[in-house]
């Protein structure tokens, strides 16, 4: 299950990047923040 998050977190990190590279700030940011929170690594909410 871990894998998993880890891998939906890099996909909507890689989003977010994608977006604000195309000038969406706000979408793009807020893609970031839920990837971060997403990842095994962050504040999981499955948790």
């Amino acid at each position: 299950m871990a894998f998993v998050l880890w891998i939906i977190a890099a996909i909507l990190v890689i989003a977010g990047i994608v977006s604000l590279v195309r000038g969406q700030v706000l979408a793009g940011a807020l893609l970031i923040i839920v990837g971060l929170l997403v990842g095994p690594g962050g504040v999981s909410i499955f948790t």
